[in-house]
């Protein structure tokens, strides 16, 4: 099979210089890209009927027998994140991300025990398959709540996904350069004092189309059901 140019983001995230100093937990340094039209029918709700008021706080030093929330002690659940690489299943990843080593790639981080993320890329063909899976530890559940909905925020035009967690947000969007397209799904996830987030992308670089929005989207659910479920099991309380 020839070689092809990769178009210039990808080829950016081939680079281990480039992921290593770029991959976030919000993919900051992605750009905004038009929302996927096509993600609104897919029947998800809103983006703010997922999480909870913005109000919460991780309690008031100090303050003792009030009975307000803000005096209620810190929740935390989970200590440390989980070992990301095994946050799914073998098999999930042969089919999310075909020809890609299958035990993945941790990036390091600077605080192990707080932040965590695994990730698999291949091309198999003319096809590129991107997955990534992060872990990040707050104080507390009110904490993680509060960076659950500004990164909601922060990526509007998807919708709440039940059953994942404690609240749940996907969203799709899709980016062209030099006539190539790329779509991308990230799922967020809040479990307790953890949040989970998932970034699957992919693309066709014999066509130049993206693949759809329904292939994305109920793949990047589908890791991140399975990365859930994974930090549940790890509970050290």
């Amino acid at each position: 099979m020839r070689s092809l140019p990769l178009p210039l983001a990808l080829s950016a995230r081939l680079s281990p210089v480039v992921v290593l100093a770029c991959v976030g937990w919000t993919m900051a340094g992605d750009p905004a890209p038009p929302t996927d039209a096509a993600h609104q029918s897919a029947g998800q709700n809103p983006a703010g009927s997922s999480g909870a008021s913005s109000s919460d706080s991780a309690g008031s030093p100090g303050s003792s027998g009030s009975g307000d929330a803000s005096s209620a002690p810190a929740t935390k659940t989970y200590a440390s994140a989980p070992a990301p690489c095994t946050g799914v299943p073998v098999a999930s990843v042969k089919s999310l991300v075909p020809g890609a080593k299958t035990a993945g790639k941790e990036i390091p981080s600077t605080d192990p025990s707080l932040r965590r993320t695994c990730s698999w890329n291949a091309l198999d063909g003319y096809n590129y398959r991107w997955l990534d899976v992060s872990y990040e530890i707050s104080a507390s559940d009110q904490a993680a709540t509060k960076q659950f909905q500004q990164r909601v925020g922060e990526k509007s035009g998807g919708g709440a996904v039940p059953g994942i967690g404690d609240s749940g947000y996907s969203v799709v969007n899709l980016t062209t350069e030099d006539k190539q397209q790329t779509r991308e799904g990230v799922v967020m996830a809040r479990v307790s004092n953890a949040l989970v987030v998932v970034t699957y992308s992919g693309s066709d670089f014999e066509s130049k189309k993206a693949p759809a929005t329904d292939e994305i989207n109920k793949g990047a659910i589908k890791a991140a059901k399975a990365a859930v479920a994974a930090l549940q099991n790890s509970k050290s309380g």
